[in-house]
């Protein structure tokens, strides 16, 4: 089958770097879409977590392009070798496009074990060390619609010296110059397409030698590595990120591997990125929390006038809100364990239309939580994932009319974090 050319069709380029389009002509028989900025779909092992094919159904508008992780999958080679018809057709994912990474961005992954000749994943069982022969035995099983390239990502760290950053490029470029061999030489691979890694840690000219030497191999996009929440400041990251984007090709896109909290994707959208990894609203789940910062646009003076006394409130005392750890709350969700939620019967989230809100009210939830009954976190996945892949919409939705700031405002409101009822219409 011979490949389907990825295409990215912008529809508007803003001046600070903001990118608004479709990908077209997605997977292996090209009959996807997908509109940018966006997100993928945030999968362990091909499933959402704590939602069942039927209940995921609850959820309008999946984004096109599902993610899986070498993390989940390399320990289940064997059997995915038995089987041989890839893993898509193996967990019943049906008509999407599987892009495989390497490692699951909702865990922690140690550092210290890459070498100039392997990769380390971690799953269930430990680590599994990847050669390329394995790594690419792995996706040949897997048979991915995309996949990205192995890569040596362990400059996430802070204060990586320039010397482990230097050698984390050329390995990595290293390793996609032997997987591409492989994959032109691999029937199995097919139509499938490869994405490249852009590393360099905070050191700007490493970023750009990344990025000039990677775009200059035959790759269906670019994904930026080593820029996740807790690794460098958001000024530096957007400052990197719009950096490197110049150096890459205009007609392929950008991922941004590691990044979710929604002020984080507003200002790396406006940087340059056209794809985020989807696995936010499964953290928030996890803490028993539920999404409910505003992104409705005001329409009227008075909420207007409103918003800019929020935004200078933002600039001048900060999110607090928003924490650097990837394990704590943040201002943009509500802790329904806590008490005051105990006697609150209205819904998590005014105007949301998901199942969860439409059905159920805060207190249910609040109970469900406290006595550790299963079915709290399915509704709060679902919560959870309808809120977050809305707040997509409602970024491109900004981006056309070039109301991205507007927008940062009504996101970034601090009363969202005091337990106010949050309105979405």
């Amino acid at each position: 089958m011979a490949a389907s050319r990825l295409k990215l069709e912008l529809r508007q380029v803003l001046q600070e770097g903001s990118r608004l389009g479709v990908l077209k002509f997605l997977g292996r028989s090209g009959q996807h879409s997908m509109d940018v900025p966006g997100c993928l779909l945030y999968t362990r092992c091909g499933t959402v977590p704590h939602l069942t094919p039927d209940t995921l159904n609850c959820v309008d508008t999946l984004p096109a392009v599902t993610q899986v992780t070498l993390s989940h999958l390399a320990e289940h080679q064997d059997v995915l070798e038995e089987f041989q018809h890839g893993f898509k057709t193996f967990a019943g994912l049906g008509d999407t496009v599987l892009f495989c990474s390497l490692h699951d961005p909702a865990a922690p992954c140690p550092a210290g074990y890459t070498t100039n000749k392997t990769v380390s994943v971690w799953g269930s069982g430990g680590r599994m060390e990847l050669t390329v022969s394995k790594f690419m035995a792995l996706q040949k099983h897997v048979q991915p619609d995309w996949y990205l390239s192995m890569a040596d990502g362990e400059t996430w760290q802070r204060n990586t010296s320039r010397k482990r950053v230097h050698k984390a490029v050329d390995r990595t470029l290293a390793h996609l110059d032997q997987v591409l061999l492989v994959h032109q030489a691999s029937q199995e691979l097919q139509g499938a397409q490869v994405w490249g890694a852009v590393q360099g840690g905070d050191i700007l000219e490493e970023r750009l030698r990344s990025a000039r030497e990677t775009a200059k191999r035959p790759v269906a996009g670019f994904c930026l590595d080593g820029l996740q929440t807790g690794c460098v400041d958001q000024a530096l990251r957007s400052q990197l990120i719009a950096a490197v984007v110049k150096e890459l090709p205009e007609d392929k896109p950008r991922m941004l591997q590691g990044v979710g909290r929604p002020d984080e994707v507003l200002a790396c959208a406006q940087a340059g990125v056209d794809l985020f990894e989807g696995f936010f609203p499964f953290q928030v789940t996890e803490r028993g929390c539920a999404l409910c910062f505003d992104f409705k646009m005001a329409t009227d003076p008075e909420s207007a006038v409103l918003e800019e006394q929020l935004a200078e409130e933002v600039q001048q005392n900060g999110d607090h809100g928003a924490s650097e750890d990837p394990t704590q709350m943040t201002s943009f969700e509500m802790d329904l364990k806590d008490k005051r939620y105990r006697e609150d019967f209205g819904p998590l989230v005014e105007g949301c239309g998901c199942y969860c809100c439409r059905n159920h009210q805060r207190a249910y939830l609040h109970h469900l939580l406290v006595t550790k009954e299963l079915l709290a976190p399915v509704l709060l996945a679902i919560h959870n994932t309808t809120h977050y892949l809305g707040f997509f919409t409602a970024l491109r939705g900004a981006l056309a009319r070039q109301e991205l700031d507007l927008l940062r405002r009504r996101v970034l409101a601090p009363t969202h974090a005091k337990g106010q009822r949050a309105t979405i219409t």
